[in-house]
């Protein structure tokens, strides 16, 4: 099939690499356009950017998908589906509509569960055990089309977002494969979302990455996981008499008690409002990721407990 590629970051690259492989014919990949990025701010191209490349792949950039002369070039490209995977802009009418096939997209969570930007981030946040990735025709509403394909999977109870987007996205590649395939043989059905049941995965604003200590234990341990690597959950420690800013990556749930936010023991274990958490890889600020033992043999004399 001749294939439009829509995607942005590294959760679609295998996806994107499974159509390639497969055999399609990707006339024309679109992602974001390239941002400053680093110390010395220099543009940077998405990895969807940087692999289309690698393949020789035409790749286009636009601002906006809404102007007609953008809607002209997408027509032009004569595609039988277009696939879509963490683009990261809205399709409005005219691009849904303009390949013969429609539009695919590759969605992280089992809805109408977690519809929007962040639903890894928010399944594991919710304390959620179990989600999966989805393959949906897409229409003009949010993540509200009607589902082809399903894999479901387990989330531990000490998995990082990080951990599941990996595991996420190598799924997703397999399940959106085997959905081209069965949409060549005119086998790929379409069962229409439930109506009950639906939540939204609103984006992760920085005002509610820091820990609050008085929520229990386990609503922080999900805190934790769900913003780790990033954004990262943090909190603040007073060492060598100045505010030193901690971002937690990787915690347990731990026995004990106290007022919350008091440090508890010598291995980092942090009062909650009901339980504890304990704390097993942090990031000091400048400092590279470290799991507790050596973050604690360089920070001195701790603190009885973080600033509140």
């Amino acid at each position: 099939m001749r294939v439009i590629f829509m995607g942005t970051p590294e959760f679609a690259i295998p996806t994107f690499t499974e159509i390639v492989s497969s055999g399609h014919e990707v006339v024309a990949v679109y992602t974001r356009a390239p941002k400053p990025a680093g110390r010395g701010q220099a543009e940077r191209k998405s990895p969807v950017h940087e692999a289309a490349e690698s393949f020789g792949i035409p790749v286009f950039t636009p601002k906006s998908l809404k102007g007609a002369a953008e809607q002209d070039v997408f027509r032009l490209h004569d595609a039988d589906l277009a696939v879509v995977v963490a683009y990261g802009l809205i399709l409005p009418g005219p691009i849904l509509d303009a390949p013969r096939l429609g539009c695919l997209n590759l969605h992280g969570s089992l809805l109408p569960r977690w519809r929007g930007a962040a639903p890894i981030q928010r399944a594991i946040m919710a304390g959620d055990t179990r989600t999966g990735v989805m393959v949906m025709k897409m229409d003009e509403g949010l993540d509200t089309g009607p589902v082809a394909l399903v894999d479901e999977m387990a989330i531990g109870p000490d998995m990082t977002a990080g951990e599941l987007h990996d595991s996420m996205m190598r799924l997703g590649a397999d399940l959106m494969g085997r959905a081209l395939a069965a949409l060549e043989r005119g086998s790929l059905d379409f069962t229409p979302q439930a109506e009950e049941g639906v939540t939204y995965a609103q984006k992760i604003e920085k005002a509610e990455t820091r820990i609050d200590f008085s929520r229990p234990a386990e609503a922080v341990h999900n805190h934790i996981r769900g913003l780790s690597p990033f954004p990262g959950a943090w909190f603040e420690l007073i060492l060598s008499g100045k505010p030193v800013r901690v971002k937690a990556l990787r915690s347990t749930l731990s026995e004990g008690q106290g007022t919350p936010g008091t440090i508890l023991d010598d291995g980092l274990t942090l009062a909650c409002g009901t339980g504890a958490v304990r704390l097993t890889q942090v990031q000091r600020e400048g400092k590279a990721a470290m799991d507790a033992a050596t973050f604690l043999r360089g920070a001195g004399e701790l603190p009885a407990a973080v600033v509140s």
